[in-house]
């Protein structure tokens, strides 16, 4: 009976936050409880979907380390991550004849900006040349040329905002099981495209990103190819291979995976103009705000935690506050110390406090308020998208003036609402929420409120790129370089099987 071994390590960084993060930061979960994801919207979840209608493979779990966003992962939280990943898998490896790695693509830490690659590297030398190794990515990853010569595939993403984490998964894991069944060589084909994007033009259902992704789709779905996706990395993550990069993959057909992977490139590239942000000034934003009926929603992408920021931007509260607007409020924001007290004084007290700046103070001054302690919760919570758990620690609930400000002590995923509801707060009850995330599913806020504001604020996640401050990613690149040219050009990865 085919055993496969499976494992999961995902983190995505922001070069541009101050803070590293650590070992701590991650969720580690060991063997038999990988099989815990049966039934949740993860790639490890739609991958066991698959493998479960299969009696005669089994899965042999090792290890899942899941952090949220957050700045370089440290030189010794690396060290410890990487040894204890390395070290489960090595102890299960001679007994699997395959591997599938659910991975992210856009971590980074201290001495070594190729994570992914490396553990690859590590993993395919106790594997062997012959048997088969299959990854999942992220869209917003780096999939680097380290990372495509040891692997015999891989899916990516289609969706943004995304919600195919189990059908990548799954999509993975078929393309597993048809390698592990033949005797094919496959091939990857790999063109570099110089640009970073970013804005609406990236959402798969409305925008001309989506146009291509479904191109990508239909030659997955006709047979063309086995997968195929265009990654647009994260332009947070400046590390040398950062970029945009169409990736094909077929069975054997070389020309193919060429002609397929170059004619998506070449048509993805006349659009960069248009996948950039369109953001509005903060000014500009309140005042037109101050004249509405709402609700309205104030997107804060320059301090979008599940992208790498800090999420102690004070910014739009405190422009809010400073221009008199006149409508209830609602934010969320991390800061520990603030959270703190809150506690310490209890439901019900008037706390003298600073909020923002906590973690990035050059960016955000911290801001003085007094407020009511609302509630007290232990920030526990699960996604609306996945169901997997959000940890961000003692929290509570500040009310001061017009402002309901929900105060966390981590850092985690902001792009839904589930700490806004875990803590007692539906964003419906209010005239003007604030999101650090650049975009949610539609159904979340765009489908009922009158106005999403893409606000142009300071951040580590910032989408006005050229100001972020670049100085490893490969140049000239668009739009850090305007004038940046595009020759076309495919690299071709191949895989005997003896």
């Amino acid at each position: 009976m085919p055993r496969i071994l499976m494992l999961d390590c995902k983190q995505e960084i922001s070069s541009f936050n101050p803070l590293p993060s650590e070992y701590g930061n991650f969720q580690i979960t060991h063997g038999a409880e990988l099989l815990r994801h049966r039934g949740l919207n993860t790639e490890i979840g739609g991958a066991l979907a698959v493998f479960d209608t299969r009696s005669d493979v089994e899965v042999v779990p090792t290890i899942a380390a899941r952090a949220g966003s957050a700045g370089l992962l440290s030189a010794d939280g690396w060290a410890r991550l990487s040894s204890e990943i390395l070290d489960e898998v090595a102890a299960r490896i001679d007994t699997v004849d395959a591997v599938y790695a659910s991975l992210h693509g856009a971590m980074g830490a201290d001495g070594e900006l190729d994570p992914e690659g490396h553990l690859l590297t590590e993993i395919r030398k106790m594997l062997g040349p012959d048997k088969r190794l299959v990854i999942s990515l992220d869209l917003h990853g780096i999939c680097t040329d380290r990372m495509l010569r040891q692997i015999d595939g891989l899916t990516l993403y289609h969706t943004y905002p995304h919600v195919d984490f189990a059908d990548t998964g799954a999509r993975a894991s078929r393309l597993l099981l048809r390698l592990m069944e033949s005797d094919a060589r496959p091939v990857v084909a790999r063109v570099v495209i110089p640009t970073l994007v970013r804005g609406n033009e990236l959402i798969t259902a409305t925008g001309c990103y989506g146009d291509l992704i479904r191109e990508c789709q239909r030659i997955e779905r006709d047979g063309s190819a086995l997968a195929a996706g265009i990654m647009i990395g994260n332009p947070f993550t400046d590390v040398p291979e950062l970029c945009t990069q169409v990736l094909v993959t077929t069975e054997a057909d070389a020309d193919l995976a060429q002609a397929e992977a170059l004619r998506l490139a070449q048509e993805f590239w006349p659009g960069r103009h248009r996948m950039q942000a369109n953001l509005i000034a903060l000014p500009r934003a309140i005042a037109q705000a101050s004249t509405m009926a709402g609700p309205l929603l104030f997107t804060d992408a320059a301090d979008a935690t599940s992208s790498g920021a800090t999420g102690d931007s004070n910014a739009i509260v405190k422009a809010l506050r400073e221009a008199g607007y006149p409508g209830r409020v609602l934010a969320q924001i991390v800061d520990p110390d603030a959270a703190a007290a809150a506690h310490a004084a209890g439901v019900g007290a008037t706390v003298n406090v600073t909020l923002g700046g906590a973690i990035d103070p050059a960016r955000y001054a911290p801001m003085p308020i007094e407020a009511r302690v609302a509630l007290l919760s232990d920030g526990n919570a699960r996604l609306e998208t996945m169901g997997t758990p959000l940890e961000a620690g003692p929290t509570a609930v500040l009310r001061f003036g017009n402002f309901t400000v929900v105060v966390l002590s981590r850092s985690v995923s902001l792009f839904d609402r589930a700490l806004y509801y875990a803590n007692g707060c539906n964003p419906r009850d209010f005239d003007l929420i604030v999101m650090k995330s650049p975009h949610a599913e539609f159904h979340m806020y765009d489908a009922w409120v009158e106005k999403n504001f893409n606000i142009d604020a300071p951040g580590a996640t910032s989408a006005y790129l050229p100001g972020l401050g670049h100085t490893i990613c490969a140049r000239p690149m668009y739009p850090l370089d305007p004038d940046a040219a595009f020759n076309p050009k495919a690299v071709i990865y191949r895989r005997g099987v003896a």
